[in-house]
């Protein structure tokens, strides 16, 4: 029986783990050879002395064409692993040439490598030491320890009946996520959409991991989670359902296009067949400086808010100095950032020293455990096969970042409506925040409103309508897609995508998808901005010039040894769990959805996954 309410936010490699840290970027190549002679004039001398004092960073590229391994050499620093995923590099570099490498244009940022000891064993891949009840990184620490989410559990709140739409790499069956009707695909709006074999399937890694953080739950798991939790997985609202349009391909590469075109998907369908989408975690952003009020992506979000639906987004990896990403610095949805344990209890807690602060203009909301956190791991995903340290055992995996903390987030609001299944965006909002744990150890424009705090949450009344309410100016989308995407860009056969086109090269209207989102009419079918957006039916030329369908996206790179192996093409993520009932069953292959314009059973960086 379920209690009533008493009255009165691309991989970052480390110790602790990875996490999303953004979309691929592409740029033109610079004069190389004339960047390392000036970099080498401009270093003190000092950084090139053998016992000069060096700090272990993350070197990330913003030219992923030059080579960044000779940069750092040539301003003393020693690459100690290449970091693909991120166009980067870790790297011992003398503390006196990080200035000077922060300041090239062929550097897009220089970050502290974090580390953690894990209850005192060095890595992830000593397993037999791991221990879900101790280790402050265990979706069972975050939940129950951490955020205090036992109080809704043992009141019988789990997020049942609530919808989440994940906007990511998309899922794959793994245990977890295979409980009957724990994932339903929307639409797979990324590159990979036109191969058969990688349809919706996470080759990435990413959203697996954040959707077990948010709704995960393990099939042995019965019963109340909070006692379940101590042996298997358990995510934030295990009862929740998770609805993943998959927007990113296996380097995590998106373009703003596609998010756009997913959120207003999701604003469009939140209720059809059954769906209840409440809660959409959006952990995706670009360095974008057009201001929120004219951005198009800040209105796809706020369109999703006004309809309802609680919008988190994560606050991005870029550094305590840094600004928001794009959409986080949209005042009106949940902006949060990643808290860190530092090992110890609640009280030690503070930002993580990766999760972007914002400035007095647009801080984060609030903090969420965000470090070193463990969660479903996704066996032959990109992220997998490269860092083979971060696995914990063959179902978890160890990942860092805002979008982990995102993910909490919004498995938190899942419960919190499922309690209160009235409650509007602005209310929940105003809850979250007005409930935190202030946390002054941390910076006042990192911790925003503090630490997650569940407990309190559970007993404080909704906030009235009149005191939620917020009273920002609202965007109107009149600036560009271009602005949109800040500095990162797509590139398909050495063409950028750049300027007011969309991945097909359709030009980009504002005003008329503007009116269109609002009405609920943007998409028609399976077409969107006037292509069509679904999957193998893809046609047309893209804004390379070269055709979406037929072999251009079958080929070797996309279907050939390294995606169509066991791992993608074997029984693995074929059999019942994939295409039984929960995930192709009628519920989701009527009329409304089996049309010709979708035409499978189910529908389904940094500036980008964060």
């Amino acid at each position: 029986m379920k209690n009533s309410l008493p009255s009165g936010g691309r991989w970052h490699v480390g110790a602790s783990g990875l996490s999303w840290h953004g979309p691929v970027t592409r740029r033109a190549v610079t004069a190389f050879v004339a960047m390392l002679a000036m970099i080498v004039a401009l270093l003190p001398a000092t950084a090139q002395a053998a016992d000069t004092p060096t700090q272990d960073v993350i070197v990330r590229m913003a030219d992923n064409s030059v080579n960044g391994a000779n940069l750092i050499e040539a301003a003393g620093g020693t690459v100690t692993a290449e970091l693909s995923i991120i166009d980067g590099y870790r790297a011992e570099v003398p503390t006196d040439a990080i200035a000077t490498l922060t300041a090239l244009g062929e550097v897009h940022s220089i970050t502290p490598n974090g580390t953690v000891h894990l209850l005192g064993w060095e890595d992830a891949s000593n397993i037999s030491r791991y221990n879900p009840k101790k280790y402050r990184g265990s979706m069972y620490s975050v939940a129950v320890n951490q955020t205090y989410t036992a109080a809704y559990w043992n009141a019988g709140y789990t997020g049942d009946g609530v919808d989440i739409a994940l906007i990511d790499s998309g899922v794959v069956p793994v245990d977890g996520l295979t409980v009957a009707g724990k994932v339903i695909n929307g639409p797979d709006l990324s590159f990979e959409s036109q191969s058969d074999d990688l349809r919706y399937l996470d080759t990435f890694g990413h959203g697996t991991h954040l959707a077990g953080i948010i709704a995960g739950r393990a099939s042995a798991v019965s019963g109340n989670p909070t006692l379940a939790a101590k042996d298997h997985f358990v995510g934030m609202a295990p009862d929740a359902r998770i609805i993943s349009i998959k927007v990113a391909d296996h380097e995590g590469a998106t373009d703003v296009s596609q998010v756009i075109a997913a959120i207003d998907w999701v604003v469009q369908h939140r209720q059809d067949n059954g769906m209840n989408i409440r809660v959409l975690n959006l952990s995706f952003g670009t360095d974008a400086t057009q201001h929120y009020t004219m951005d198009p992506l800040a209105y796809a979000v706020e369109q999703a808010w006004e309809a309802g639906i609680v919008v988190v987004v994560a606050a991005g990896n870029d550094g305590n100095a840094s600004p928001l990403r794009n959409p986080a610095t949209d005042p009106f949805v949940i902006t949060v950032g990643a808290a860190d344990s530092h090992g110890g209890q609640n009280s030690r807690m503070t930002q993580s020293d990766f999760s972007s602060c914002g400035d007095w203009s647009r801080p984060v909301d609030l903090l969420a455990p965000g470090k070193s956190i463990v969660s479903l791991r996704n066996p032959g995903s990109s992220a997998d096969d490269s860092y083979p340290d971060a696995r914990v055992s063959d179902q978890w995996f160890l990942g860092s970042g805002t979008s982990q903390a995102a993910a909490v987030v919004s498995g938190a609001a899942a419960v919190i409506i499922e309690q209160r299944p009235d409650i509007t965006p602005d209310q929940l909002k105003e809850l979250i925040t007005g409930t935190a744990t202030s946390l002054n150890r941390a910076d006042a424009l990192c911790r925003g409103a503090g630490l997650l705090n569940l407990y309190n949450a559970y007993i404080t009344p909704t906030p009235s309508a009149a005191a939620a309410v917020q009273h920002f100016k609202p965007s109107t989308a009149g600036g560009t897609l271009e602005g949109a995407r800040g500095t990162d860009h797509l590139e398909h056969e050495g063409v950028a995508l750049e300027g007011e086109q969309d991945i097909f090269g359709n030009a980009w209207d504002g005003a008329s998808w503007s009116t269109a989102a609002a009405a609920g009419a943007s998409w028609s079918g399976g077409e969107w901005n006037g292509a069509s957006w679904s999957g193998a039916s893809w046609s047309g030329a893209s804004w390379s010039g070269a055709s979406w369908s037929g072999a251009s996206w079958s080929g070797a790179s996309w279907s050939g040894a390294s995606w169509s192996g066991a791992s993608w093409s074997s029984k693995t993520w074929s059999g019942a769990s994939w295409s039984g009932a929960s995930w192709s069953g009628a519920s989701w292959s009527g009329a409304s959805w089996s049309s010709n314009a979708w035409l499978g059973l189910s529908w389904n960086g940094p500036a980008g996954m964060v």
